[in-house]
């Protein structure tokens, strides 16, 4: 048998259906989806030590469980010290099992591990997608508090095929993220 995270499998057996019901779907094809998460962290200070990419790929490598590619600038800012072709940012995009599984560890492991947390903002993008920002990349339990040099955050953005906000936001509160009350 197969392996399959527990989160497809929750997808599968009990969010389609939920997300059928709710929102009169003919069909189980009309549900949204999570299509890809992107992780994205920014190195600004990588222009000034080298090393700061290093890290960033290290750490972004430990969290996701794949390899991140390196964001280069696109042009000269003379007042950031910035030139084309410098690294300012690594970024990985998940996908089918790899995405699921990172899902579940955010949600079980991660999230709780932030300090006075009351749940996630719902603001999402228009479109269904949502980006969750996180200040400090030691939530993870994969980072050795020890080793890390300097404390920076990065950006979680969900990626799905609902066509309003409000489906995008029913879909990732099935699946477990927790958003703060709304009122």
């Amino acid at each position: 048998m197969q392996y399959v995270p527990s989160l497809k499998k929750k997808y599968r057996e009990e969010i389609i259906p939920a997300m059928k019901n709710e929102f009169g779907y003919k069909s189980i094809m009309q549900a949204p989806k999570l299509v890809k998460i992107v992780v994205n962290q920014g190195i600004g200070d990588a222009t000034a030590d080298k090393k700061i990419v290093d890290t960033s790929m290290a750490e972004i490598t430990a969290i996701t469980g794949q390899k991140p590619v390196t964001r280069l600038s696109k042009k000269d800012i003379s007042n950031f010290h910035l030139r084309k072709g410098m690294p300012i940012g690594v970024m990985v995009t998940l996908r089918h099992d790899r995405m699921y599984e990172f899902l579940e560890r955010l949600i079980a492991i991660a999230l709780p591990r932030i300090r006075d947390f009351n749940g996630i903002s719902g603001k999402f993008d228009g479109r269904g997608n949502y980006t969750l920002g996180i200040k400090e990349q030691i939530i993870f339990p994969e980072i050795d508090i020890d080793k890390v040099s300097k404390i920076k955050g990065l950006n979680i953005t969900f990626v799905t095929t609902a066509k309003t906000d409000e489906e995008g936001y029913k879909l990732l509160q099935n699946f477990g993220l927790p958003f703060k009350k709304q009122k």
